[in-house]
């Protein structure tokens, strides 16, 4: 791998971390986290789902800008 392609794997874990702490979930065990994200990956092949939590996103990105 090369530095920038390290560089740039490093930023994309730092910004999903990220989603982690804005989320309100930065004490939630890494096992849950990680059911959730399984449960929701499965949750977005349902039509609608995937446009229903971007609304939400949105809304909190709009709200909290930290």
């Amino acid at each position: 791998m090369q530095p920038d392609d390290r560089r740039r794997e490093a930023h994309e874990k730092i910004a999903l971390g990220g989603l982690i702490v804005k989320a309100g979930m930065r004490d939630t065990a890494k096992a849950v986290l990680l059911g959730g994200l399984v449960e929701l990956a499965k949750r977005l092949e349902e039509p609608g789902e995937r446009e229903r939590l971007r609304k939400i996103g949105d809304a909190v990105f709009a709200q909290k800008q930290t």
